[in-house]
């Protein structure tokens, strides 16, 4: 797929308060996450690379034990295999991730925070 409809992805939820949708390549996803004020991502790790940015409101981004809040415009970039953890801050969140190689449970539209 080379252009993509933000419309057209399908909705999924990762977590109470926090959907996601996630189109993705051979070995390449994207995965738009909105966040409602105060939810979270609990901590986890994956064997997936992934970097991200925020793009609306604030995230506080908990990665091997520190903590951050980050604004529009701030990014991250993590290991695989690292713990980590988000929370919306301030009211709602919108931020972009991308993973590599992508991740099967969220191509699947599963997720270990929905079993």
């Amino acid at each position: 797929m080379a252009f993509i409809d933000w419309n057209d992805v399908p909705v999924q939820t990762l977590a109470p308060g926090v959907r996601l949708r996630t189109p993705y390549g051979e070995r390449i996803m994207l995965s738009l996450v909105e966040l409602d004020e105060g939810a979270l991502v609990p901590q986890h790790s994956h064997p997936h690379e992934q970097a991200g940015m925020v793009l609306e409101g604030m995230l506080e981004l908990t990665i091997d034990g520190h903590a951050r809040t980050l604004k529009p415009g701030e990014a991250y970039i993590m290991a695989g295999n690292v713990a980590h953890s988000a929370r919306a801050v301030g009211g709602g969140c919108k931020v972009l991730d991308v993973f590599s190689p992508i991740r099967e449970d969220y191509a699947k539209g599963m997720n270990e925070y929905t079993r």
